[in-house]
């Protein structure tokens, strides 16, 4: 089963040229969080695309190459751990969210983005809870980001080896933790996510 563009289609006034956009990595304790815009052509139709969290590994790099294939456009834009660290963590996402938009070639009428908070953009932005459910083009760029921060997270395990950021992406796993107490903290680990595993204020 596939989304419908339906919920989409009612979120719109009166644009036909419509992004979706969404992040992952809020959640890990290393990396960046990178976000994703795409603009699908309208109607598309993608054999299981879906929250990228709801597909395999595998699935979500065949997902990937289609939405690349097919779409009209997509960009992605990351925030990097010191911005994270300076912005916080929610910030530091709708950052990324407007430069994968602002990174675009063809220009939005309309931006979905997923979670409760659309602030900031240069286009009109309408946030939508769960729309990485919801909107098919939501869900594209669920994946996009997905695929493409795991890839820089398997990149970041050939720089600081023994923490296994290939394996994890860079969350709390048990074997995370442990690499954590045993070899401290790397450049590509985020400080405010750590006070309560490694002590401190």
């Amino acid at each position: 089963m596939s989304l419908d563009w339906q919920y989409e289609i009612a979120l719109r006034e009166n644009e036909t040229l419509i992004c979706g956009c969404d992040e992952a990595g809020r959640g890990p304790l290393a990396g960046p969080v990178v976000a994703a815009a795409v603009i699908l052509p309208d109607g598309l139709y993608i054999e299981g695309l879906d929250d990228s969290k709801k597909l395999s590994d595998k699935k979500r790099e065949e997902l990937y190459n289609i939405i690349r294939e097919n779409c009209v456009d997509c960009a992605v834009g990351h925030a990097e751990v010191y911005e994270i660290e300076k912005y916080n963590i929610l910030n530091a996402s709708i950052l990324a969210m407007k430069r994968a938009v602002a990174k675009l070639k063809i220009c939005p009428e309309l931006a979905l983005i997923d979670g409760n908070i659309a602030r900031g953009f240069d286009v009109r932005a309408v946030p939508v809870i769960k729309g990485d459910s919801k909107c098919p083009s939501i869900a594209a760029a669920s994946v996009l980001a997905k695929v493409t921060r795991d890839r820089m997270m398997d990149e970041a395990e050939k720089i600081y080896g023994g923490y296994g950021l290939g394996k994890h992406k860079g969350y709390a796993t048990k074997a995370h933790r442990e690499a954590l107490l045993s070899l401290g903290v790397s450049p590509v680990h985020r400080p405010s996510f750590l006070k309560k595993l490694l002590g401190g204020e």
